[in-house]
């Protein structure tokens, strides 16, 4: 199975190794062409999640951020109108059953423990992009910068 997620709010999905494609419709709002999806994780074959919003204007919060429990063929959204904002990358934590999600980006990470419902500001910090070592270490990457980050 793969999943790929645009700025027009679509997720692709195949589930035989890209020979056949299907096209679903996210809510994430993709008027504008500075906004859409910038992030997608699956935890499972089920359980995923988009991330986006408009990186020209970071502090809008509603309509960039959905979960899916079905394998991405419908698309609810998340604590729409409350943090985080635009975020570029989205992760599972691994080993969290589908529970702990961390977002990342210019305006800073953002984790939640009940799949996206709600969320807590860890830093303000800028980064890009994030990915998991394992399911305590994971690191971070931005302009001219490079973190560790450690969750207990």
């Amino acid at each position: 199975m793969a999943w790929i997620a645009t700025t027009h709010g679509n997720v692709y999905y195949t589930n035989d190794k890209g020979f056949n494609w299907e096209v679903v419709k996210t809510p994430i709002n993709s008027e504008k062409t500075t906004q859409g999806i910038f992030s997608v994780d699956f935890y499972d074959e089920n359980l995923g999640v988009v991330f986006g919003g408009d990186y020209t204007d970071p502090q809008i919060n509603n309509g960039n951020k959905a979960v899916t429990t079905d394998g991405g063929k419908n698309w609810k959204l998340i604590a729409d109108g409350k943090l985080p904002n635009f975020r570029s990358c989205v992760q599972f934590v691994p080993n969290s059953k589908g529970k702990s999600l961390v977002a990342i980006g210019f305006e800073g990470i953002a984790y939640s423990h009940d799949t996206g419902e709600t969320w807590n500001q860890l830093s303000d910090e800028s980064f890009y992009t994030l990915r998991f070592m394992n399911d305590t270490i994971a690191y971070a990457a931005g302009k001219d910068r490079i973190a560790k980050l450690i969750f207990r």
